[in-house]
């Protein structure tokens, strides 16, 4: 597996990583609540993909695999919001979703952010906990979703992952 950038050209294999990956692994979040999951999927298209791929102030990668299909999707705003991280429901607890949290972490220190933050659903939320990211604050619920954890990670002077809250 490589982890690089994100370019144009994998909007289609790529939304559909996103919209998979939502729909079928993400099931304890939406509970296959037609609403709900619709919610999700909204800007998980192609076009929207190309914005997220194109936008120079921001850093969006995806794994690929040997054989050159995309495996998991991520991407880190500029003010070190970590918006997804997303991985395949063919490439599931194969590691891909740790290697993109750890390309988001060094683009992260490269550009000298001191913290990360995100928006966690109930699925992923062990697996932030297990990589450092600690809760901020009591879970969130909006109309759609029970539950949301606001998490962060800090970054220290030196440019190394902090595991402190």
């Amino acid at each position: 597996m490589k982890i690089r950038k994100a370019t144009p050209r994998d909007a289609e294999p790529a939304s559909l990583v996103l919209r998979r990956s939502i729909s079928e692994l993400c099931v304890r979040d939406h509970e296959n609540d037609p609403l709900i999951l619709q919610s999700w999927l909204t800007n998980k298209t192609p076009e929207k993909f190309r914005e997220w791929a194109e936008a120079a102030e921001d850093f969006c990668c995806v794994a690929v695999g040997d054989q050159g299909a995309i495996l998991g999707v991520a991407y880190l705003a500029r003010s070190g919001e970590i918006r997804l991280n997303y991985v395949s429901p063919d490439a599931r607890f194969q590691g891909v979703s740790g290697a993109l949290i750890a390309a988001i972490e060094a683009e992260a220190m490269r550009w000298g952010l001191t913290r990360l933050f995100l928006k966690s659903t109930a699925t992923a939320h062990r697996f932030y906990l297990e990589r450092g990211y600690r809760d901020e604050g009591a879970p969130e619920t909006d109309r759609l979703r029970d539950s949301i954890y606001p998490m962060a990670k800090p970054l220290d002077y030196r440019g190394r992952l902090g595991n402190k809250a």
